[in-house]
């Protein structure tokens, strides 16, 4: 039986404006097992970053969880009251987030703001075992352990992502999400991080939910991809299936526009029109305003999120390109 750290089930958040509800997270869903890397693409604004402030259940005040349900070994957080969410945050679950400087307070050290969480989740450590904890954990990401006394601004940035990564790492959680972690940095250094966000995880038997708008670094650091569009999960699969056998019409239009460095050089596709407004999105399918193979149906009804093959899981009504 598989050991799920994290089951997602009809996931629905909204966002409540002047304007109306913004349908952010729409009836969504997936597992991960421990040990096991999914990575969520797509667009900017499709949901990625919403769905990871909602398993997190660090939402804005104007978030709302509309239904579904978030197991983290076993127990839903949905209900949870905020003092209960602080026993399952860190220890449980820990967060990579996108901007590292944001994510660190600049009047502190960066040790001590790794103890103050190490404090509450770990009380029966003492102060100087906390500070070997942090020298293996800044040796684990590539640091030197004499920096763990300086400030974020006497680093670099791929140095305070890295500063991150071990303070997510701190209290040893069963699942990391890791929010575009390597945003604004540069390809030598993004590509240094990843490679250790992945043998971290891989050394560590971590879970992991790697999202990224960049689809090769999806397949660098996952074993499982769900393509995120208009706030719906579209599909859903193994790393390999999603790049070598795509079924949605919005996956086929990803792999289209991303260049390959092996095989015949062909001319990438550029999808046409914009992603719509999710105040208001289109009935049916919402990928069908700009979807080639669109017939009346996928105007009319939207598809079910279904099992295509073995493990391959996908929303439309003509997976593939075929017509029924």
């Amino acid at each position: 039986m598989a050991d799920y750290v994290l089951e997602v089930k009809n996931l629905t958040m909204h966002y409540r404006t002047r304007k109306g509800p913004v349908y952010a997270v729409d009836d969504v869903s997936l597992s991960v097992q421990r040990g096991e890397s999914v990575g969520l693409v797509g667009e900017s604004g499709c949901g990625k970053t919403s769905i990871a402030l909602s398993l997190m259940k660090l939402l804005p005040d104007n978030a709302e969880i509309k239904n579904g349900e978030v197991f983290i070994n076993g127990t839903d957080i949905v209900p949870l009251s905020e003092k209960e969410l602080r026993e399952v945050r860190w220890r449980q679950i820990s967060m990579v987030f996108q901007a590292a400087m944001n994510s660190l307070n600049p009047v502190y050290t960066v040790e001590d703001q790794i103890k103050e969480a190490m404090h509450y989740h770990l009380p029966g450590m003492s102060d100087e075992e906390m500070g070997q904890k942090i020298d293996g954990l800044f040796r684990m990401a590539g640091l030197d352990p004499a920096m763990k006394s300086q400030y974020p601004h006497q680093y670099s940035g791929g140095m305070r992502q890295r500063a991150v990564i071990a303070m997510a790492l701190s209290c040893d959680p069963d699942i990391i999400i890791a929010d575009e972690p390597t945003t604004a940095l540069d390809v030598i250094v993004q590509d240094g991080l990843l490679k250790k966000i992945h043998e971290l995880q891989q050394r560590l038997n971590m879970a992991m939910i790697y999202i990224s708008h960049d689809i090769a670094v999806i397949a660098e650091v996952s074993d499982k991809v769900g393509v995120m569009y208009a706030g719906k999960m579209v599909e859903f699969s193994t790393t390999v299936n999603i790049f070598h056998h795509p079924l949605h019409p919005y996956t086929m239009a990803l792999m289209s526009a991303f260049p390959s460095i092996v095989g015949e050089k062909t001319e990438l596709v550029i999808l046409p029109g914009e992603p719509p407004d999710l105040l208001a999105p289109p009935s049916g399918c919402r990928f069908h305003p700009r979807c080639p193979y669109a017939t009346s149906i996928c105007k009319e009804k939207a598809p079910e999120f279904r099992e295509y093959a073995d493990g391959h899981f996908v929303a439309c009504w003509h997976p593939g390109g075929e017509q029924s």
